[in-house]
């Protein structure tokens, strides 16, 4: 508030300029690396979380010091694992390193998916509008419900008997 304001006129100036220019600098992607050239992302799916780190490479994947495949026997799960690489045509270009801890398999890769996309936009910001559409930006949000006391499950009732 350097400019001196004099008249209503100035105000409603000053107030559609700051957003306007406030706007363009949240606008310019900034690509976040390290000092080894790596970006680093968090993803997490049920109970899974996965801390993940993408580098220039041959496309190999790391998943808790073991190799993908061993790690994720059923081809499935490293399927849903490679989709962000395989939608942005990366698949060759980087490294994996990823650690994950919590859930199932499943979830874990999952949990894997998400931090590999999230790692991507940090790594190269304008490949989130490719990742957003195919839905691999957005958390995973749904949880095993936990159980009730005075029911076996979460919802299930006990048997019923009238006699």
């Amino acid at each position: 508030m350097a400019d001196e304001v004099r008249s209503f006129s100035d105000v409603k100036a000053t107030l559609i300029k700051r957003p306007v220019q406030e706007a363009a600098q949240a606008a310019d992607p900034v690509s976040k690396r390290d000092a080894q050239g790596r970006s680093y992302a968090t993803g997490r799916r049920k109970n899974a979380v996965a801390r993940v780190w993408i580098k220039p490479g041959a496309g190999k994947v790391t998943v808790n010091s073991r190799e993908e495949s061993v790690y994720f026997a059923r081809a499935v799960l490293r399927m849903i694992l490679r989709q962000p690489l395989v939608v942005t045509g990366r698949e060759t270009q980087f490294d994996v390193v990823a650690t994950v801890v919590g859930g199932g398999l499943s979830g874990q890769a999952g949990a894997v998916r998400h931090g590999i996309s999230r790692a991507l936009v940090c790594y190269e910001p304008e490949l989130k509008p490719i990742l957003k559409k195919h839905g691999f930006m957005t958390r995973d949000s749904r949880m095993v419900e936990r159980k009730k006391f005075g029911k076996a499950k979460a919802r299930r009732s006990f048997q019923f008997s009238k006699r």
